[in-house]
């Protein structure tokens, strides 16, 4: 297997921030190198959703969708760690000060830091509202977004459906505190969680303690991912996401238990021109590998120049 790009870290925004380039042009010996987004096969910067580092963008995804296709070629995949997860900016569990607008102002940032103007944003659950809080603020910056698993900021003219049951109960209860030093304790919560948020397609137990085990090596302070959930937004904010005038798609899971499928289906309805891709038995997770070749599919149609 190939070795992962490493891992850079850079000041972005004031503040530190891990992130990965996987080069399609450099796999295939086409690199032709710069630091101008022009000089690069088309950028896609994948969002994580709140609390996830950006190793639960699976490894294999990010190779498969760098590596592209005959017909568009290849493609330059960046992911990153969000503030308080990873290698990024890190402060103590509850003693976090920054809003959910700082954090779509570092998505700007390292987008201009990596030189991938314009780039094709793809944003998961929070990390779809910060895609969406981005293309309302700084459009200049995209050339496409997709939002997946995720719902419409603001209010929309229509009742959406609430979380299942049982994910509804998992709020009311309180999950034990993860020893984080006990690598079977780390896998377990993960596949609970996986379990949890994941619809009809089978849990893949080992591929989830890989990506847990991973994740927890590279985070100094597990528990300050939690911030991400006290993180409020600023007055003000826009939500006028018809408004949006950026080539959209939306990838929605037909079992997802947070947001059931109608949340895709407004988003779609609501921003003009938006194309929605339903994933059969996907829930509200990252793509499990069974849906990749339908899903790097639908985002290598939609980032082609």
């Amino acid at each position: 297997m190939e070795p992962l790009p490493p891992v850079t870290i850079d000041t972005v925004n004031g503040a530190r921030m891990a992130f990965q380039v996987f080069d399609g042009d450099a796999a295939s010996g086409d690199n032709k190198g710069g630091g101008d987004s022009g000089d690069h096969a088309p950028a896609i910067v994948l969002v994580a959703g709140g609390a996830s580092t950006m190793d639960w963008w699976d490894d294999g995804f990010c190779r498969r969708l760098a590596s592209g296709d005959a017909a568009t070629g290849t493609r330059r995949v960046i992911r990153y760690d969000l503030r308080d997860t990873g290698q990024s900016e890190t402060v103590a569990p509850g003693a976090a000060t920054y809003s959910g607008a700082d954090l779509v102002d570092d998505l700007a940032a390292l987008i201009q830091h990596v030189g991938a103007v314009p780039a094709h944003v793809v944003g998961l659950s929070s990390g779809g509202g910060m895609t969406q809080n981005l293309a309302l603020r700084r459009p200049d910056l995209l050339a496409s977004i997709t939002l997946m698993s995720t719902s419409p900021v603001g209010t929309v003219d229509r009742p959406l459906p609430p979380p299942t049951p049982e994910m509804a109960a998992s709020f009311g209860s309180s999950a034990p505190p993860v020893d984080w030093t006990d690598d079977d304790a780390v896998a377990s919560a993960a596949i609970a969680t996986e379990r949890l948020y994941s619809g009809s397609i089978p849990v893949d137990v080992e591929r989830i303690r890989r990506i847990a085990l991973a994740s927890a090596a590279r985070t100094a302070s597990p528990d300050s991912a939690e911030n991400h959930w006290s993180a409020s937004d600023p007055p003000g904010l826009r939500t006028d996401i018809e408004s949006i005038a950026l080539p959209t798609l939306v990838v929605h899971g037909s079992d997802d238990p947070l947001f059931p499928l109608p949340h895709g289906e407004a988003l779609a309805d609501i921003i003009p021109g938006a194309r929605l891709v339903v994933v059969p038995g996907m829930g509200h997770q990252f793509p499990p590998p069974p849906t990749w070749p339908q899903i790097v599919g639908e985002l290598l149609r939609h980032t082609a120049r």
